[in-house]
């Protein structure tokens, strides 16, 4: 190494770390209370559908998903026990159009749905609600409704989820 290229490395400043100054800006974040909000929402929502789960499993053998899809079906009405296109369905469970068929396919077999082709369109493939499926809704849905309003009772302690409970309440029409 010659003698420049030596002093020429020797005077030439190391290497600074960047300063926070420099530092990429990082776009701020959402106010805390959106969320804290969201956070409450997700809790809320989970431990109404576990509490749910729980009770309609014990006294009905049916999930929470299953109960909505009978739910749901029951209440269409252009045909004996009211039907919807399977991604119809997916979109009312809020569920991949892969595990609404796993589901549909599963309360199928027990005897509480059935499908057929769409007589317009033979593409399309319609699930119905079975006689058998609409006694299971009906005896289970007092042991739904009880289990929500244990959970929204339950809930409703919480100071963080009071307010979505009241939320909840006020969207129900007056009984």
């Amino acid at each position: 190494m010659t003698q420049q290229t030596r002093e020429t490395r020797e005077t030439q400043e190391p290497a600074v770390p960047q300063s926070a100054a420099d530092a990429p800006v990082c776009p701020p974040a959402e106010p805390p209370g959106l969320a804290q909000g969201w956070c409450a929402l997700s809790a809320l929502h989970g431990r109404i559908e576990s509490h749910i789960e729980r009770a309609l499993q014990a006294a009905h053998d049916l999930s929470v998903r299953e109960f909505s899809v009978l739910n749901v079906l029951s209440e269409q009405h252009d045909g004996p026990g009211g039907h919807l296109r399977m991604h119809q369905v997916a979109d009312s469970v809020v569920l991949s159009q892969s595990a609404t068929t796993r589901l549909v396919t599963r309360l199928e077999e027990r005897g509480l749905l059935s499908r057929f082709l769409c007589p317009d369109d033979r593409r399309g493939i319609y699930t119905n609600v079975t006689p058998d499926g609409l006694t299971l809704l009906v005896e289970a849905r007092p042991t739904h409704d009880g289990a929500l309003r244990e959970a929204l009772k339950d809930a409703a302690q919480r100071p963080e989820l009071a307010p979505l409970v009241t939320a909840v309440e006020t969207l129900a029409p007056p009984e």
